[in-house]
């Protein structure tokens, strides 16, 4: 990892429960540092997290097996390193299904479905 690089990414996660949404933020803090804020208990059927985190906030080790209610669909955008690290992440602790790609030089967005 190269350290004190500036990682920013915004998530948006749809179904699920603010649980699941919580435990998507909770398996990439490890790579990205903290979220600004965490999926609450509101009823809220859309849920939108970002991370302006630098790449040495974190120690980079992800725990496998988080578990989810149901399925979540994920919708990835910031820098190609962050979409990338944060696609392999979520790939590891979760079933992931790929969704589509939008791609760019300075920002990308890709959508993962993660089942349960």
């Amino acid at each position: 990892m190269m350290s004190g690089t500036h990682l920013d990414l915004t998530l948006t996660l749809t179904g699920g429960t603010a649980a699941d949404a919580r435990a998507v933020v909770h398996t990439l803090e490890p790579v990205f540092g903290s979220a600004d804020t965490l999926p609450g208990d509101d009823g809220a059927t859309v849920y939108t997290v970002s991370f302006d985190g630098d790449a040495s906030a974190g120690d980079g080790q992800t725990s496998a097996g988080s578990t989810l209610s149901s399925s979540v669909t994920v919708t990835l955008q910031g820098s190609p390193e962050a979409v990338r690290r944060a696609d392999e992440t979520l790939s590891a602790a979760f079933n992931v299904k790929e969704g589509g790609t939008a791609p760019g030089d300075q920002e990308q967005e890709r959508e993962l479905h993660l089942e349960p």
